[in-house]
């Protein structure tokens, strides 16, 4: 059963407009979409339909790395019920390439295939099956080519280059053209810190490729339209970069591609890359009909990217007393065959990659590779997952060789507010690191071996193997284990990241009504229920409608990066403020004469009337508007940040931090090597909770997330053909509700002055180190050093 309790000291600022209107901010209002996706009801992309529509079908490479000699589509286009079959040669402008950072992603495969599952070509037909069917007639002659696997095989001096020829901006500063990015942080002097440790540790750590496995698969429907355009309808999880990426290799004008956001099934970085969405639109504007793609689940893992595996390489040294001396690491992140947002990646890692802890000497590389394996992109925690897994190991290290309590050593070193981080950044916010590391140590642990206590009755599923019947207790022995992960918050390292909200209030049979219309893609994270509240609370109206997410207004970012309710929360915040002093001024103008109070105090908007800040009502706000509405679009900006310098690493390159702790407990059968995570309790500073229920649902499943990479999710890739070996529900394991165990939430208020309302983005920090608490757990449970993640039976059994 979930808990969660919730701390405000005494005297901290929240930064809030104090408004009393039902339904604001700091309610646990619903979601408005939550019932109907509890009872079946709700509309996601996969259930779009129109009349006349065909369905598309993507043929994929069946090998890795090869040069393609031939395809012969005359069997396909010969079926019955067969529109249009395209291949590279049918692209209809000169760009014929994507990408979010570097345009190297190819719409269609040129004479090469670089992954497994890359598109070769596509089928328009009148019926899925016969879509499937034709695509399996397409015969394509390959003439396989050596393979790209791995960090050995991409940098050798002879190793095939994935991209010849390379341009973009990254390769003048990279060593060797297999490597996307590299950033370096450089600051003090290691060599002269490490002659002050007393204890020394090093670590190897490998981080599995981890699938954002989110159960609405890609999908979407493409209609042409009369003036030579095409309606996209999608889920996605940021329009205007579609837009962006989508509209040059259609050979169209950006006003030609209109795009509206259809229902989403979770995305959790996975849909911030095309995917189907090109494809749709070129079969449309070939067969002027209306084409809809639904990816099967087996497709979907080839459809979009991935979390990076990584290899990291750390050295830590500490003094007798328990301070930490220098940090030096590598890091090295597997971006597969194109780059997706492996820059940015790179560059979190690499900032990142101290943890919150207090270090002013460090040598710092992370690199991203080129390779045959599957692209590897965005997803939640975006690079400073697998580096918490790596630092966090190094505490438990280094505790354990000082002989000082795990927890007690973290906080001798955690951050604080003007902690300097080795960019040259200072963390100019509350960094309640030890506090929430005190948190989670505090809470009282679950009762050992709770199957005993039930007697004969002992339900099997609080053992671990659950259901499996595999023991009855025998071998089970119990750990505990902490961690704690810094993330950052919004677009970084200089990217002009903002948002738009257009804002219209007007009167609707006799009650101001408010309209909040937005780009921003609703992927399961609750914003459409924020944007409500803070509608309510500056506007001081009950009903808002919110217009669906479409590219009719302005860009409103990806919803990635923990930074939806920061910079579009604070984009409809600023809009409704400034449609207030409108209204105010409208009221000025209309009713000014007959009270003072119009032209000296400080007026709110509650309930649907202008009142004093002594609570006098001066007039409905239904009764200045009349038939007047007012409509406004406004864009929203975070403090400017900067690139990280390429040889030092220095900048200010982020925006905010965010922190989080958890407490893991697991009990393991050491004979079998299976685990049962009892308890997962985690501490987290949120700024201000806008809707409390939103924010412990967003804890607990990046929580939940962050588990299923500790134990059971992993992409595996043949290390010989680069094959996925795994890619289905079968084979590729998630948690389910019987793995996931009681997750306690203690929420933190600390404002930052910065934000809106003083938020902190939260949605990403949970699923840093979720991950290894549980692995801390099992070490100690098991006495074993484990280095890997996921970990295996077979691992914890000697049975590999």
């Amino acid at each position: 059963m979930a808990q969660n309790t919730r701390t405000v000291p005494a005297g901290t600022p929240t930064n809030v407009t104090q408004k009393h209107n039902k339904g604001g901010i700091g309610e646990s209002i619903l979601r408005p979409d939550g019932t109907l996706k509890v009872t079946g009801e709700f509309a996601y992309s996969s259930d779009m339909w129109h009349e006349d529509m065909l369905w598309g079908q993507t043929l994929r490479s069946t090998v890795a790395h090869a040069e393609i000699v031939s395809i012969d589509i005359s069997e396909a286009l010969a079926m019955p019920g067969v529109y249009s079959v395209l291949t590279y040669d049918d692209l209809p402008a000169e760009m014929k390439n994507y990408g979010l950072e570097i345009q190297d992603t190819p719409v269609l495969a040129n004479g090469r295939v670089r992954h497994h599952g890359e598109p070769v070509a596509l089928v328009a037909a009148d019926h899925p099956e016969t879509a499937r069917r034709a695509a399996a007639k397409i015969k394509i002659d390959y003439r396989e080519l050596p393979l790209v696997t791995d960090e050995a095989s991409a940098l050798a001096p002879d190793a095939p280059l994935i991209h010849e020829g390379r341009d973009d901006h990254h390769i003048g500063h990279v060593p060797h053209p297999n490597i996307v990015h590299r950033q370096p942080i450089i600051r003090g002097n290691v060599d002269e810190a490490r002659k002050r440790a007393d204890v020394i540790v090093e670590g190897e750590y490998t981080f599995g490729m981890q699938d954002q496995a989110f159960l609405g698969p890609e999908s979407g429907l493409a209609v042409p339209s009369e003036d030579g355009g095409v309606e996209l309808y999608v889920a996605t999880q940021w329009l205007h970069s579609d837009l962006q990426q989508i509209a040059p290799v259609l050979g169209l004008p950006p006003e030609k591609v209109r795009m509206t956001l259809s229902g989403v099934g979770g995305a959790f970085g996975g849909r911030e890359d095309i995917s189907m969405q090109i494809h749709a639109c070129l079969l449309a504007l070939a067969t002027n009909k209306p084409v809809k793609i639904v990816y099967n689940r087996f497709e979907s893992f080839f459809g979009h990217v991935h979390r990076h595996p990584a290899k990291l390489y750390y050295e830590h040294g500490a003094t007798k007393d328990g301070k930490l001396t220098h940090m030096k690491c590598k890091i090295v992140l597997d971006g597969g065959a194109y780059a997706s947002a492996s820059p940015a990646v790179v560059g979190n890692a690499s900032s990142l990659s101290v943890g919150p802890y207090v270090l002013e000497d460090v040598d710092i590389e992370a690199i991203a590779l080129y390779t045959n394996n599957p692209p590897c992109g965005a997803m939640r925690g975006f690079g400073a997952v697998q580096a918490c897994f790596a630092y966090e190991a190094q505490m438990d290290k280094l505790a354990a060789k000082l002989g000082m309590d795990p927890v007690e050593f973290r906080q001798l070193n955690a951050m604080e507010q003007g902690t300097i981080m080795p960019t040259g950044q200072v963390v100019d916010a509350p960094a309640p690191v030890a506090e929430l590391l005190r948190r989670v140590k505090a809470r009282p642990l679950p009762p050992e071996r709770q199957w005993e206590s039930a007697g004969e009755s002992a339900d099997v599923r609080a053992l671990p193997g659950g259901l499996s019947n595999t023991t009855h207790g025998e071998g089970v022995v119990r750990g505990v284990g902490y961690a704690v992960g810094i993330k950052n918050v919004g677009f970084s390292e200089g990217f002009d990241d903002y948002s738009t909200a257009r804002v219209r209030l007007e009167v609707i049979n006799g009650e101001p009504v408010a309209m909040v219309h937005t780009a921003m893609a609703e992927v399961g994270q609750g914003g459409i229920t924020v944007h409500t509240q803070i509608a309510r609370t500056e506007l001081g109206v009950t009903q808002v409608t919110i217009h669906p997410a479409d590219t009719q207004v302005g860009s409103a970012g990806s919803t990635s990066a923990s930074r939806q309710t920061y910079m579009t929360g604070g984009a409809v915040k600023n809009t409704c403020e400034a449609v207030r002093e409108a209204l105010l001024e409208i009221g000025r103008r209309k009713n000014g004469s007959y009270h003072p109070a119009w032209a000296t105090a400080e007026l709110l908007l509650e309930g649907g009337k202008v009142v004093t800040d002594g609570g006098e009502v001066l007039a409905d706000i239904a009764d200045i508007l009349e038939d007047e509405a007012i409509d406004l679009e406004l864009e929203f900006r975070h403090a400017p940040t900067e690139p990280f310098d390429l040889v030092t690493g220095q900048g200010n390159g982020h925006v905010q931090y965010t922190f989080a702790a958890h407490r893991a407990v697991v009990e393991v059968d050491t004979e079998l090597g299976l685990v049962k995570v009892v308890e997962l309790a985690t501490a987290q500073d949120v700024g201000k909770a806008l809707n409390m229920l939103s924010v412990v649902g967003q804890i607990q499943g990046g929580t939940t997330q962050g588990l299923g990479v500790a134990i059971m999710e992993e992409i595996i890739v043949d290390p010989k053909t680069a094959k996925v070996r795994n890619p289905s529900f079968t084979d590729y394991l998630i948690p389910t509700i019987l793995d996931t165990p009681t997750i306690p939430v203690d929420v933190l208020e600390l404002a930052d002055p910065k934000a809106p309302y003083g938020l902190r983005g939260m949605g990403e920090a949970p699923t840093l180190s979720s991950t290894p608490a549980v692995i801390a757990a099992i070490r100690q449970a098991t006495g074993l050093e484990i280095n890997k993640t996921p970990i295996r039976p077979e691992a914890l059994t000697g049975t590999l």
